[in-house]
């Protein structure tokens, strides 16, 4: 599946088209962490909750993403439980995490998650 399909459209177009859903919203945060696309990752991340910069290493290889669930809590709530896994010299790590999200005026933001 082509990037501009997919993810793709949310990292480069987030003013205009946010992403529908909480998972929608993982896996485009995903694709902005392999782009390095530090500011999108900013811009989606729950005001209450970002932190004041981002610096990512660059070395970093982003290995894949899993899905494990997705679910609704209420119409402005969501949690997304997910896998994702990257490499930096070498050295595999696998992130599991059960991430929430809150939608407010029609946009989902990442709030935080807990480590799994």
């Amino acid at each position: 599946m082509a990037l501009a399909d997919c993810c793709g459209r949310y990292v480069e177009h987030f003013a205009d088209c946010p992403a529908p859903s909480a998972e929608y919203l993982m896996r485009s945060r995903y694709t902005a962490f392999v782009l390095g696309r530090v500011e999108y990752l900013l811009a989606t991340w729950h005001p209450a909750h970002r932190p004041a910069e981002l610096t990512l290493e660059p070395a970093t290889k982003w290995l894949g993403l899993e899905v494990k669930a997705h679910r609704m809590l209420a119409d402005d709530r969501a949690e997304v439980a997910f896998v994702a896994r990257s490499a930096l010299h070498g050295r595999a790590t696998r992130l599991q995490e059960n991430g929430r999200f809150l939608r407010e005026n029609g946009r989902w933001f990442y709030l935080h998650g807990d480590l799994g």
